[in-house]
């Protein structure tokens, strides 16, 4: 699916900018921050800027097609919206990967009467990259 039917399906006009900074997140799996998605697109649009970045990022995880990553160093990442899943991010070269999560229809003990509506797990620890040099 094109990411102007994408962003037409959840409520947003598909300006080329908008498509763009959707297709880098798609095409990433970094977790891109704010400033390394606009280090990506500035020489392809020239007029853009982080301010843009930020606010279409912000109108994404309105929109529920991409959610914000809480780092270990507080930093805010992007990642688009698909299955749930944990991530892994490695104290050495700050890498972080995705794993995947238990079932959905997993609830943790205590929360059984709670409308969960996402889950955020993030582990921490040397990948094996750098485990093994």
């Amino acid at each position: 699916m094109s990411s102007a039917s994408i962003l037409t399906q959840h409520g947003i006009k598909p300006s080329l900018t908008r498509m763009m900074i959707y297709d880098c997140l798609k095409e990433s799996n970094s977790h891109p921050n704010v400033e390394e998605i606009y280090r990506h697109l500035v020489n392809q649009i020239p007029t853009l800027s982080k301010t843009t970045v930020y606010n279409t990022l912000h109108l994404f995880t309105e929109k529920q097609i991409a959610r914000v990553v809480m780092l270990k160093d507080q930093e805010n990442r992007y990642d688009l919206a698909g299955h749930p899943h944990a991530h892994f991010q490695c104290l050495v070269c700050h890498q972080v990967y995705d794993a995947e999560l238990p079932e959905e229809s997993h609830v943790p003990r205590g929360f059984q009467s709670f409308k969960i509506v996402d889950r955020s797990v993030l582990f921490t620890g040397t990948c094996e990259r750098c485990l093994n040099p």
